[in-house]
């Protein structure tokens, strides 16, 4: 495995959203140093600032404990949320009638209004028992580009972070060809628990991830086992679009969601859902009826 990398979160505390730097005790709060240049981790990213932050936390203690703070979405603005379906080897023979791996990607968008943050509920709604677990591995875009040759994608990601791509199973399949309705429910997944600086391919190329439910291993594969890989997921997508620094990709989950069990597990209050991955670390969130 590669060293330990910085950490960067968003989180709010003292009634007013921060952003700094996590330590294994807590937050390095760098909201008043850097706050009038940045407002924000999104603009810090925006502005490739994040050397200059792990920088100016040097040497210092967490201003803020864990279990004195609410943790956010890294990136409260991402100006495109992309997530990859389908895209490894057992996912796909999920699909009984097409098991011939694909040649091209499936693509849908997510909004950020469906994901919360770190130890934060997912939201069952009342129009559906069907909420189920994705674990997935996200690339943020630290460098804009369009049309990214392969060679050179992994210079336009500045940052990694986890992904439980929550979703009503029933509602996606509402209308042939069409997931939208279903990916989309406010705060029905998470993102986080924060971003980790990316900056060699070892935190990528084969890396283990994990999804637990009540603590039992529910998904489990490798990052090299990929239908597609970063890369190429990078390549494509900027084929079509350009992306922007601040995009974020949802890269696609093992196979091992609670649909696929006979009969489905569904997720239910009380649950607890933990996505792990080497390197980056876990993102753990209880389970919420609507109110």
């Amino acid at each position: 495995m590669t060293e330990e990398k910085d950490r960067f979160a968003s989180f709010r505390a003292g009634g007013s959203d921060r952003f700094g730097v996590v330590t294994d005790d807590g937050v390095i709060d760098l909201t008043t140093q850097f706050g009038g240049r940045y407002g924000d981790l999104q603009a810090a990213v925006e502005a490739g600032a994040l050397d200059e932050l792990a920088a100016a936390a040097r040497g210092r203690s967490a201003d803020f404990a864990n279990g004195a703070l609410e943790w956010l979405i890294p990136l409260a603005r991402p100006g495109k949320i992309l997530c990859i379906g389908v895209n490894f080897p057992d996912r796909n023979e999920e699909y009984k009638d097409n098991q011939a791996a694909p040649s091209k990607p499936s693509l849908f968008i997510r909004f950020p209004s469906s994901f919360t943050g770190h130890e934060q509920p997912l939201i069952r709604p009342g129009e559906s028992e069907q909420l189920d677990y994705e674990g997935e591995i996200v690339i943020v875009i630290g460098k804009p580009g369009r049309r990214i040759a392969r060679e050179q994608a992994y210079d336009h990601i500045s940052a990694l972070t986890l992904c439980n791509e929550g979703t009503i199973r029933d509602w996606v399949r509402h209308a042939k060809f069409n997931v939208t309705q279903g990916k989309n429910w406010d705060r029905s997944g998470a993102i986080g628990p924060w971003l980790v600086a990316f900056t060699d391919p070892a935190q990528l190329d084969d890396v283990a991830l994990i999804t637990r439910v009540n603590g039992e291993v529910r998904q489990q594969d490798r990052t090299s086992r990929m239908i597609f890989d970063f890369r190429y997921i990078v390549n494509y997508v900027s084929t079509f679009t350009t992306l922007q620094v601040g995009d974020m990709i949802v890269c696609g989950t093992p196979t091992g969601a609670g649909a696929r069990f006979d009969p489905p597990i569904w997720l239910k209050p009380g649950d607890v859902v933990e996505v792990e991955a080497e390197g980056i670390g876990m993102l753990r969130n209880t389970i919420e009826d609507e109110r």
